[in-house]
């Protein structure tokens, strides 16, 4: 996969099958509209391109900085998983913000991406004030000779899939229903850093920790049974995320995982969580030895959820 960010001045030399969008969190909505450009770009030698931008546009707009499911670097891994061709993160700025639509289309779309194919949903939007959508698009599409094939939104109980959808399964804890409706397991990528050691010295249980960037979306704070990657291999596990309310001192939001049957150093290895199951939320024991006996019924819960699942030799 071609990596395009922060550039304004690039060109895409194979002809296209562009859609465009925030992608946050590529829920089945977006898995939908990467199918139909797939097909698309085989029936007709196109590369396929996704087009977004590096930075959330209400973080411009609003001049408020937005949370995201999927950060830009998860984004980016996640696309090249997809077998995308091209991925385009523009630069999102005041001039972006004010281009006419029909611009955004002959300029970008259609001249730098080379698209000859668009594929987008009913509810997009692009270009100033969101005033672009896919009538436009299908009114433009003679005069700059692309193929548009617009999709209708995946629905889940007769609800749109979105982002925001779930956002909202994400607060309540509820990863399941999160991950279901994202098609995937939600996650959380990240480099191993050394906490302050309680987990392995004080607690007995080792851990593998990661802090999040800023931006990103997590879910309500608790204790989850999960999945990591980490140096090729994947490991059962079952990770904290918050701020530990246990432990003295102001503790960031963290992401601290205990792999279940290991023991080796993973201290500088880029990790990916992907979070399976709720276990229980987070919150302040009397002490450590009442939160050390929890981590254990923790662990024996998560081993048990392996167990059921065809993991049973952790």
């Amino acid at each position: 996969m071609e990596y395009i960010a922060e550039k304004k001045e690039f060109q895409i030399n194979d002809p296209t099958v562009v859609t465009l969008g925030k992608f946050d969190g590529r829920h089945r909505g977006h898995q939908k509209l990467m199918e139909a450009m797939k097909k698309i770009g085989a029936a007709n030698g196109y590369k396929t391109a996704v087009f977004t931008f590096a930075t959330v546009p209400g973080s411009v707009v609003d001049s408020a900085p937005q949370k995201v499911i999927t950060t830009n670097e998860e984004r980016r891994a996640n696309m090249k998983k997809t077998g995308i061709d091209y991925l385009v993160e523009y630069p999102f700025d005041k001039e972006t913000a004010h281009m006419e639509p029909e611009e955004f289309v002959r300029r970008i779309l259609v001249g730098q991406m080379n698209g000859k194919a668009i594929v987008v949903g009913t509810d997009c939007s692009f270009g100033y004030k969101g005033a672009g959508d896919a009538a436009l698009l299908a009114r433009l599409a003679p005069k700059y000779g692309y193929q548009l094939q617009v999709i209708v939104k995946e629905q889940d109980d007769h609800r749109d899939i979105s982002s925001t959808y779930v956002k909202e399964e994400l607060d309540r804890g509820d990863i399941e229903k999160a991950n279901e409706l994202l098609g995937e397991p939600y996650a959380i990528h990240g480099t191993v850093v050394h906490g302050r050691g309680i987990g392995n010295v004080t607690l007995g249980f080792p851990t593998a920790n990661i802090i999040p960037p800023p931006e990103k979306y997590l879910p309500a704070f608790g204790v989850y049974v999960s999945s990591v990657l980490a140096e090729g291999q994947e490991f059962c596990g079952v990770t904290n995320i918050g701020r530990k309310p246990t432990i003295e001192g102001n503790n960031p939001v963290g992401v601290e995982t205990c792999l279940l049957g290991f023991d080796g150093n993973l201290y500088g290895q880029y990790m990916e969580v992907r979070l399976m199951k709720c276990l229980r939320r987070e919150r302040k024991f009397a002490g450590l030895e009442e939160l050390k006996a929890q981590i254990g019924r923790d662990k024996e819960a998560a081993a048990a959820y392996w167990k059921a699942h065809g993991k049973g030799n952790i």
